[in-house]
């Protein structure tokens, strides 16, 4: 019985620890600046380089990963905002998100497999007191998005979430 109870113990603490959001950084050039850590809510996300308020120094790539039963762009997002902070980085660049196909997820849901949803982001460092780089010519500027507030992203925003 005593067996038993183990097994179960270990399935639950296994099962848990599957739906956490994991985040991994391969750290970008020789960092000789070594930055103090951050809070996560330290930590801007922009959906694109351009919406970037000064010049940035890129720190690392971040790679995220999670059971897509678990997790969404919220919890995945929130991930990389924690390991960016961890590496002294003040920002972050979001690239893409993907799914798993519903192949996927229907295998997942039958052989009790995991369906993985991967980010990939950009650590950044933003210069404090910079200025970020003004567009060659008047249609170029035009040709920008508009900015979008420093605290919270486009991305976030479609999902309902303020990280």
């Amino acid at each position: 019985m005593k067996y038993a109870t183990r097994i179960g113990s270990a399935l639950v603490v296994l099962l848990l620890l599957s739906g956490c959001v994991t985040t991994n950084a391969s750290m970008l050039g020789a960092t000789t600046n070594a930055r103090p850590a951050l809070l996560p809510n330290q930590v801007a996300l922009y959906r694109i380089a351009s919406q970037v308020p000064g010049q940035y120094e890129e720190v690392a790539l971040l790679n995220s990963a999670g059971d897509s039963g678990f997790t969404d762009e919220a919890k995945m997002f929130a991930s990389m905002k924690k390991k960016a902070g961890e590496l002294g980085a003040n920002g972050v660049i979001l690239d893409a998100v993907s799914e798993p196909s519903a192949g996927a997820k229907v295998a997942a849901a039958i052989f009790g497999v995991s369906a993985q949803r991967k980010g990939k982001a950009i650590a950044i460092y933003i210069i404090p007191g910079s200025v970020a780089p003004t567009p060659a010519t008047p249609s170029a500027q035009s040709a920008q998005p508009p900015a979008q507030n420093s605290s919270n992203c486009v991305a976030c925003e479609k999902i309902g979430k303020d990280l």
